[in-house]
């Protein structure tokens, strides 16, 4: 074979390969950039709201899905508004460069970001729309609220989580109605039970932000972020994350002496040696790495105690 064409060759061939790697390289970026650890806190609610819909004798598959989907796509551009709010403000630099910080990492442009986050919002918005028109107005009021409580939360002058709103707004959205709206997407109405059921869930949902935030200490002291840790400090935030912990499981156990649920669903409780381990972590941790395996714990906590919960509800319709 004549050296030109061999060469031809491998020039051919490496650069296919640079190519797959920045191919891949990219995929891992925005792989990062949603924060998949997370999607768990939208997918939890929605299991649940679902499970005592089918408890009740109404479920759609295909309501579910749509449901899933939407919230799942509000997760994610949620976190890429926060990533991109994050590196356009001064303080943002003074944040402790993490795998999902793409931007600092220079994997994405702050502009592929910035259009991520429209893309996920516009899908999401989409589903919503065709959610509205099967459903009917109180599900026009949820998305919207939802969807400010989203881009406020990191984004706009004054971002609510800066200002110490983060946590009410999580138990708020991803709790209450994100349960309570999944619930209704299939029944076509709201009872008492299901708020009492998205307790638990806001609960632990919570508890994941306020992991985050006795991880982020210093960091969020230094750009003046207002949390139960950085007012109160580690010793009140942490009895604060007994708290929602204890509350998620108290209440199960009441609904089910109340007989609002079969004692099935009291196979969520298997998730409590998740919390203690969670707690136990956050208790002794003494520094940001030894703490910041809180926050994977916890998002292990909401999802082991949401599908466990989920499950138990549903067998509830078989099992009384």
């Amino acid at each position: 074979m004549p050296l030109r064409c061999l060469l031809g060759k491998m020039n051919f061939k490496t650069s296919v390969s640079i190519q797959d790697n920045k191919f891949v390289s990219k995929i891992k970026a925005w792989f990062w950039a949603i924060r998949p650890f997370s999607i768990s806190a939208a997918v939890v609610p929605v299991l649940v709201g679902s499970a005592f819909a089918f408890y009740g004798g109404k479920f759609s598959l295909f309501r579910f899905l749509l449901v899933l989907i939407a919230g799942i796509l509000v997760q994610m551009a949620t976190n890429l508004i926060d990533e991109y709010s994050d590196h356009a403000r001064p303080e943002g630099e003074q944040k402790i460069i993490a795998p999902y910080k793409v931007i600092a990492l220079g994997t994405l442009t702050a502009k592929e970001v910035k259009m991520g986050a429209f893309v996920c919002f516009g899908i999401a918005t989409a589903i919503g729309i065709y959610l509205i028109y099967l459903c009917g107005l109180p599900i026009l009021f949820m998305c919207l609220g939802a969807a400010a409580a989203a881009y406020f939360y990191s984004a706009g002058p004054l971002p609510l989580g800066k200002i110490g709103l983060g946590q009410p707004l999580v138990f708020v959205f991803m709790g209450l109605v994100m349960v309570s709206g999944s619930y209704y997407v299939q029944t076509g109405s709201f009872t008492p039970d299901i708020f009492w059921l998205a307790l638990p869930v806001g609960c632990t949902v919570t508890a994941i932000l306020a992991s985050n935030n006795i991880r982020d200490m210093e960091e969020d002291r230094a750009v003046q972020k207002r949390t139960i840790v950085t007012v109160f400090g580690r010793r009140v935030a942490w009895w604060e994350y007994l708290l929602l912990v204890a509350a998620a499981f108290l209440t199960m156990i009441v609904l089910v002496i109340a007989k609002q649920i079969s004692p099935v669903a009291l196979i969520s409780l298997l998730a409590v040696p998740q919390s203690v381990l969670a707690l136990r972590i956050l208790r002794k941790g003494r520094n940001r790495p030894e703490l910041a395996r809180g926050v994977p714990a916890t998002a292990n906590l909401h999802w082991y105690f949401g599908a466990l919960l989920a499950v138990g509800v549903a067998l509830g319709r078989f099992i009384k």
